[in-house]
């Protein structure tokens, strides 16, 4: 096939292009005819076309739709649907149910509203909210006829999900994946978002004679303004990396096409021997561990006599396509270790790692497992799974049909973008970060200003196409890594192979690493675990500072050779106790580190594969990539 033919083809050449032709030479083409019939159609044209037009179409339409839907199948969505509609039908003991599920509710209702209407008191709610469900605490939601209203909106839901579950027959993911759609779809009408419907926005507004919808308006374009033009959230100013956010002082000492090395000052004329080398998540900016002073985790440990390195992430962009699961082995966990153990030659190294960055550490603990010196000294998971089986709602959005339109998308742009992985992570929470934010910001006209948590959360990155569907293919759609199939550049791991103990920390409200979904470690493993379960979500649990108000957290210990307990009986059993986990892990860590030795202070990595001929101050480069 020649050049000329190649390029018609696949369309970077026009059919009509002028110029010389595969046999022409350099005569130019009669104008007289079509220029596209000048160019020889040959019988390799014809079974390339054949074979590879088809998945080209098929490549595009996914992409576009991708596209259109943020990244999500719709044939996923209507195959749920498809699957619990059509097992209904044919349920009519299911029918029946739901049809008593019904008129009990509209009898608990219809009785609720009579004796507000007889007293006006009642002995009880209806219906109580969920735990987590803030939408109607306020006073004002108790009085008439808000309280019907928003009663009324609670046994909906609840409705729908009797009418939604329990179906015989319909596969597992497709009920939940139906019933998280559902409850979205019903949120968006919730009495809360409607401005008639909702008592505390008809108070304020009257309160203020409409000045909190005024300042609502203006809140709205200004927020519109900003994301259109690409700008960060507004208060966000006031948070500046390198000033405020990811300020402890240190240096850049290695530098690789994935990632920048930081080593960290040290605060104390003496350290402990063993450093610690922190795996963030590549999934956000690796400074959630380096908030503001008061937040750090980096400088509380640093102040407790700790040697600490960070890893800080490349942000990926198109030209990064092709970067998998194996280059961040090799090149960001490996290459960190290797840069740490030539800067600290004369100690083993505490690994730890946070979400995504924590199962990367537990892959790379089992890996260097067949070496005969692993130069680890402990393991520490913070939020992070090995096990993504029971991976929570997340992992409703991870099936053939959803990672076929996604790959294809991600092929297309090369990467996943920031809003469109942002999106997903928003939908977990919807009432707390859509509607609830949205109510208060544009129709109380509240904004309140932001912490460092949530300048943090807004400065996204975006993850490599092949990266990010090894990741999803391989561990959460597969589970390669429990079942023990993972192979990681040309061997096989095991995590039972890990003999350095292992710390594993999780969070009781953590929406996108469930916390019996990180207790699983202890079965995985074949070494001793100290698990912890702290009060929180998946960031702001982990961000926990000594002193933190309200803050507990559970702890406790299991030999390698204890028998299994559920993570239910391990609840029940471990005392909770006031306070941070950090204090915990810092006397762990001092258990199993050597002797004090003299401060180190930063210094450059003289190793191949640097490319620094000098330090840089952190917080470095990376994290400042758009």
């Amino acid at each position: 096939m020649t050049w000329e033919d190649q390029r018609l083809m696949d369309g970077s050449l026009s059919p009509d292009f002028s110029g010389p032709t595969a046999n022409a030479g350099s005569a130019k083409p009669s104008p007289a005819s079509p220029r596209w019939l000048e160019v020889p159609f040959t019988g390799d044209m014809f079974e390339a076309f054949r074979h590879e037009l088809p998945a080209k179409l098929d490549h595009h339409a996914h992409a576009m739709v991708g596209k259109l839907m943020g990244g999500f199948s719709p044939i996923s969505v209507m195959g749920s649907y498809l699957d619990w509609g059509t097992h209904l039908l044919f349920s009519p003991g299911k029918q029946m149910q739901v049809a008593f599920k019904a008129a009990d509710k509209v009898r608990r209702l219809t009785a609720y509203a009579q004796q507000l209407t007889a007293s006006n008191a009642t002995d009880g709610l209806c219906i109580e909210p969920l735990a987590q469900d803030r939408r109607f605490r306020d006073e004002s939601w108790q009085t008439w006829p808000f309280n019907v209203i928003h009663q009324h909106f609670l046994l909906t839901q609840q409705f729908w999900h009797n009418v939604i579950t329990g179906v015989p027959g319909v596969r597992p993911q497709h009920e939940a994946l139906a019933d998280f759609l559902t409850r979205q779809a019903l949120d968006t009408m919730s009495p809360s978002n409607a401005f008639f419907l909702n008592p505390e926005v008809l108070q304020r507004t009257m309160e203020e004679r409409g000045e909190n919808l005024l300042r609502g308006v203006l809140y709205f374009w200004d927020d519109t303004f900003r994301q259109l033009s690409g700008r960060r959230p507004a208060g966000h100013e006031a948070f500046t990396v390198g000033e405020n956010l990811a300020a402890t002082p240190g240096e850049v000492v290695y530098r690789n096409h994935l990632i920048e090395l930081i080593q960290y000052a040290p605060t104390t004329e003496e350290v402990r021997l063993e450093p610690i080398l922190i795996l963030p998540a590549w999934i956000m900016k690796y400074y959630i561990l380096d908030l503001s002073a008061e937040n750090s985790l980096v400088r509380y440990l640093t102040g407790q006599g700790f040697t600490v390195f960070m890893v800080s992430w490349r942000n990926p962009g198109a030209g990064e396509r092709d970067i998998g699961f194996d280059s961040y082995l090799e090149d960001g966990a490996l290459a960190a270790l290797r840069a740490v153990n030539e800067a600290v030659p004369e100690a083993d190294v505490h690994l730890a790692g946070y979400c995504l960055g924590g199962t990367l550490a537990a892959v790379a603990a089992g890996y260097l497992s067949k070496r005969e010196k692993t130069g680890l000294a402990s393991l520490t998971l913070l939020a992070a799974q090995v096990d993504f089986e029971g991976a929570g709602e997340l992992s409703l959005f991870i099936s053939d049909s959803q990672l076929t339109f996604l790959e294809d998308l991600m092929e297309e742009q090369g990467y996943l973008d920031k809003q469109q992985m942002g999106g997903a992570f928003q939908m977990l929470r919807s009432n707390d970060l859509i509607w609830s934010r949205g109510m208060r910001h544009y129709w109380l006209g509240e904004r309140r200003p932001p912490n460092d948590l949530m300048a943090w959360n807004a400065d996204g990155t975006r993850m490599p196409a092949r990266m990010h569907a090894e990741y999803l293919r391989r561990l959460y759609l597969d589970n390669e890594l429990a079942h023990g199939r993972f192979d990681a550049l040309g061997q096989s791991i095991s995590l039972s192979d890990i003999d350095a103990p292992i710390f594993a920390v999780s969070t009781t409200k953590d929406h996108v690493a469930p916390w019996p979904s990180v207790y699983k470690i202890h079965i995985l493993s074949d070494t001793d675990v100290t698990f912890v379960l702290t009060s929180g979500g998946h960031n702001a649990g982990i961000v926990s500072k000594p002193g933190h108000a309200g803050r507990t957290f559970r702890i406790r210990t299991t030999p390698h050779d204890a028998k299994f307990q559920t993570p239910e009986a391990w609840e029940a059993e471990t005392e909770e106790q006031d306070g941070s986990w950090w204090l915990a892990w810092t006397a762990w860590l001092e258990k199993r580190s050597g002797d004090p030795v003299l401060g180190r202070q930063p210094r450059l990595v003289e190793i191949a594969g640097n490319d620094l001929t000098q330090t840089e101050k952190a917080p470095g480069s990376y994290v400042f990539q758009l």
